[in-house]
Formats: structure tokens, sequence, C-alpha cells
């Protein structure tokens, strides 16, 4: 009542103040209202209607409450935007980033230097022109997915046998099992997942490959020790790597074919203990202070004349595994290639710099597209050829579902 009282006395007060202020003219022809608000309204009846408020002491009292009221669906709609895309992002950053992290997927580089010599391999093992294409094509698709499932698990292997290590090496302390991101269980669990994947994967192609891909876990699994007991864990890993120099072959034929498969596979170990030798003059100091051995700690200021060496020898390993196949100038024309563009890596290389020893050790990728355009063009002639000779072709099927 006490509030009605005052805003009774507030009208009348300020409908005295208008009258008396306006012309006479003016007032006769216009009428005050009061809204339950507080708010006064002057309703002038001329030729046309016109509203004018005059503002009461409750007029921004009313103003607000009218902004919040028809502001608030707006406000309510961006609110929930908002969340919903923390929401999203948080649970990218809390439930899936860290996998990405651990299994390198966010590094792609990593997959593109497992598969090439994968991709070498089945285009030579195309050659004889006894496969169908769309089977070539096929098996070359599953390596690639083979290719990334298997370098994750890898990965995933390294951090749990170098927990510790990663701890105390500037460039991995922020690894997911160091940080605690993801608990060992976890990663055991990944692990398995990525492993049953790339099971299946391997269970596509036929019996002969499941059994020599499957013959590659052991060193999937130790190679990451290799790095204690060793001076030369590059090799090692390049053992590893390019089981696929083998398997592709063997995915595509049914079996492999040493004069080609052997030289091939030793170049490309080769070629992995340059890049990788790169790679690890990243991490020398720390590696040297933590009691890691490497290539890069080994060779030490003699790396260059290493690395020449050591590519030297991949240079002729391949060209040796393409004079078997038989390919064309074409093919030493990319070895060529291949050769210029990692001695020129070698030649530039600033092992004290960590930025420049990571950017030529990304540029091996495009060494080994160059490779696989020089095997596709070097044998496409021997390829026709074979397929006019040898009209019948047949795929060699799934182990387990033909």
């Amino acid at each position: 009542m006490l509030s009605n009282s005052i805003k009774m006395y507030k009208h009348v007060q300020l409908t005295k103040l208008i009258q008396n202020t306006l012309k006479l003219n003016e007032v006769q022809s216009t009428r005050v209202y009061s809204c339950l608000c507080g708010q006064v309204y002057l309703k002038k009846f001329n030729y046309r209607y016109e509203i004018s408020r005059v503002h009461s002491t409750q007029s921004d009292q009313h103003r607000q409450k009218v902004v919040i009221e028809t502001s608030t669906p707006k406000i309510v709609y961006e609110d929930i935007k908002h969340k919903e895309e923390q929401l999203t992002t948080s649970f990218w950053k809390e439930k899936v980033d860290p996998y990405v992290k651990l299994a390198r997927w966010d590094r792609p580089i990593g997959v593109y230097l497992l598969y090439w010599p994968c991709a070498w391999s089945i285009a030579l093992g195309s050659i004889p022109g006894n496969v169908p294409l769309q089977a070539t094509l096929q098996t070359a698709g599953l390596f690639l997915v083979g290719a990334g499932l298997m370098r994750g698990a890898g990965c995933t292997i390294n951090d749990l046998w170098d927990r510790d290590v990663d701890a105390k090496v500037e460039r991995t302390k922020n690894r997911p099992l160091v940080t605690g991101a993801i608990s060992h269980t976890q990663a055991m669990l990944f692990l398995a997942a990525q492993l049953c994947a790339a099971l299946a994967v391997l269970m596509q192609l036929n019996c002969y490959s499941v059994v020599l891909g499957a013959s590659s876990m052991l060193l999937v699994v130790t190679y990451p020790l290799a790095k204690r007991f060793t001076n030369y864990p590059q090799i090692f890993l390049g053992a590893t790597f390019n089981w696929g120099a083998l398997l592709g072959y063997s995915a595509v034929q049914g079996a492999v074919d040493l004069s080609v498969c052997a030289p091939l596979y030793a170049g490309a170990l080769a070629w992995t203990v340059v890049y990788d030798t790169i790679y690890a003059h990243q991490d020398k100091e720390d590696d040297r202070r933590v009691g890691i051995k490497s290539t890069a700690l080994t060779f030490g200021k003699h790396t260059r004349p290493a690395l020449y060496t050591t590519l030297a020898a991949s240079v002729a390993c391949l060209a040796t595994a393409g004079s078997a196949a038989e390919l064309g100038p074409a093919y030493y024309l990319a070895v060529a290639g291949y050769a210029g563009h990692a001695w020129r890596q070698i030649y530039t290389l600033d092992t004290e710099n960590p930025e420049d020893c990571a950017k030529k050790f990304k540029s091996n990728s495009a060494c080994g597209l160059i490779i696989l355009l020089g095997i596709l063009a070097g044998g496409y002639n021997k390829y026709l050829a074979n397929k006019r000779n040898n009209p019948e072709q047949h795929a060699t099927g799934s182990c387990f579902f033909s």
C-alpha cells in the first residue's frame, strides 16, 4: 500500500508539473495516464494519434526489465551453444586427443615412411601382370590402413617401454603416458585394440603373408629396447619399419621373390638409418644425459661421412632390386633423384639445430614417393608385355575369408 501511495503521489505531482508547463491549448488536448510499473504517458488527441512517454523515477528500472526480457532468449541460446562447444572441446582434449598423440596419428609422417616400402613392394609384385589391377589397388589400400595401425601400435609400445626415459627428455616429457593423461592399463587396452585391428587387416591376405606378417611382431615388440643395449638402434628400427618391403610382394604374388625383395628390403633399411639418424640428432644431448644410445651419438662428428656411406649402400641395393625386376631407365632416374635429394639433406644438415633436423627428417617422405613413381614408370612397359603374354590373371585371396 505504501508503494502504491508513493506511486500515486508521484503521478499527481508529475501531472501538475506537466499542466503548469504546457500551453493551455496543448494541455486541453492531452491526457495523462499512468502504468502500474510507474511509467507516465501523455496521449495527444489531435488530428493523428500520438503517444509520447515521460520517464518517471522507475523508468530506468522498467527499461532494464524490458531489455532483459527481450534479450534473455538470445543470451540463453548463446550460453547453451557455448557450453556445447566447451563440452565437445573438453571431450576431445580429455578422451580422444591423448590416444591420438599416443599413436602419433597427429604426426602422419611416420605412417608415410612405413607405407612407402610396402607400396614399392606391391608395385614390384604387380609387374608380372598375373594379378588383376583391382586386387593390387585393394592390397595397397589394406596396407595403408595397416601402416597406420602398426605405426600407432609401435609408438604405443615404445612409450610403454620408455615412459621413465621420456620424462627426462625435453621433446618427449609431455607425452600422454608421462603426464598421466593415459594410464598404463588404458595404454595396454589401446595397444590391444590396435593390434586386433591390424590382425583383421592381415587376415585379408594369403596364408603365406599372414605367417610372414605375424613373424614381424617380435621385432615390433622389442625394437624399442635396442637403444638400451646397442649403439646402432636405428638398424633395428629399419629392420622393423621396412618389413612391408617383403610383405607387399608376397601379398600380391603369394610368395617372396628374394632376388627382388631382399635388396629392396636392405635398401629401405639403409634409408631408414639415414633419416632416423637425422631425427635422433634432435635429442642427442638428452640421450647422452640419460644413457640412451643412438647412431647420432655413435657417429658424432663423423655423421656426414657415415650417412653418405649409408646412402650409397641404399642406392646400390635399390638399383639391384630394379635390375632383378627388369625395370626400365625411368626407375634408375628416380633412384638418382632419391640419391640427390638425400645427399642434399645430408650436405645442408645442421646437426646442432633441432628444427633443421626435424625439417630434414620430414622431407624424406618425398624420397619414398620418388622411388614409387620410378617403379611405376620403369615397370609399366614390362607390365603391359606380361599381361599380353599371360592373359590369365588371378588374385591370391584371403587365407581365412576366400
